[in-house]
């Protein structure tokens, strides 16, 4: 299946959002930046990084933007809303809005790899109101319920 993919005028040149390998769930985001531009995340700042190209998803499916973990082992730097979506109605362009909860402040590039995205199914399900629903072993037990030791 194909996504239509557009680049917008800041994006052009960047590479194409792509898998690091074969396997990979996630396609690697680069940040859009000016050529001479660099945007500096101080602790606990947190900024909308712009991707440079827009996207159009086929009815059913999203985007969903995460963060790439070797960012956050390395410096704290993450996806604020992760996982953020895109809508497959959105035609606008793809950003990443990155925290950093490192100690030290972080410099983004033009073109570095700042985030990924990962393209998810959305089931068309409705909700039905109920009065009651049916039981199960776990039942209202959450938060750390079902790895506590009895």
């Amino acid at each position: 299946m194909a996504v239509r993919f557009k680049w917008l005028a800041h994006g052009e040149g960047l590479p194409m959002p792509v898998r690091q390998s074969r396997a990979a769930a996630g396609h690697d985001l680069a940040a859009a930046l000016g050529e001479d531009e660099v945007m500096t995340l101080a602790p606990g700042e947190r900024a909308l990084v712009p991707c440079g190209f827009a996207l159009a998803l086929p009815e059913g499916y999203e985007a969903q933007v995460r963060p790439r973990s070797g960012l956050a082992a390395r410096f704290g730097v993450t996806v604020l809303n992760a996982p953020g979506t895109v809508d497959a109605d959105y035609r606008g362009e793809v950003k990443v809005i990155l925290v950093n909860h490192g100690a030290e402040p972080f410099a983004i590039r033009r073109g570095d790899r700042i985030a990924q995205m990962v393209f998810a199914a959305v089931p068309d399900l409705a909700l039905e109101s109920v009065q009651e629903l049916e039981e199960t072993d776990r039942g209202a037990n959450g938060f750390g319920s079902t790895g506590m030791a009895g």
